[in-house]
């Protein structure tokens, strides 16, 4: 992964994380990991329970919460009340699916429930490369 693509202060977004990646992003201030990629996605793909075990070893947070397709209201909700703990305790979350587009998409959804402007949302989205003028916000 190159670097993360920010969403806000406190949120960075992109494609699926390798275990030298979250050393790194531990290294850069990030403090917590939400993984949206559903276990056996595609062949090959790092499991959820290897990428938590290594997290942990490089200090972050590790939260699998997986998504297909859209994000789904539990999806949103256990996103949004990660994010917040992690804003609380001073925290950057890093967030990653197999393109980020799931995950910026959560993103949006959870910050549009707790009350965030939707254009304000859609732009930030755009700038960190993720167009989400589709998404019902």
């Amino acid at each position: 992964m190159t670097n993360p693509s920010a969403l806000s202060n406190t949120v960075s977004v992109g494609p699926q994380l390798s275990m030298d990646d979250l050393v790194a992003l531990g290294a850069q201030g990030f403090t917590s990991v939400i993984n949206n990629r559903p276990d056996d996605e595609e062949p090959g793909q790092i499991s959820s329970t290897d990428l938590e075990m290594a997290a942990r070893a490089a200090g972050l947070d590790f939260h699998h919460i997986p998504i297909r397709g859209l994000p789904h209201a539990e999806a949103v909700s256990a996103v949004g009340e990660v994010l917040k703990s992690d804003a609380a305790n001073n925290g950057r979350t890093i967030m990653f699916c197999r393109s980020g587009m799931r995950s910026a998409a959560c993103w949006a959804m959870a910050q549009r429930f707790a009350g965030a402007d939707a254009d304000h949302l859609r732009a930030a989205a755009a700038a960190a490369g993720y167009d989400l003028s589709r998404l019902p916000l």
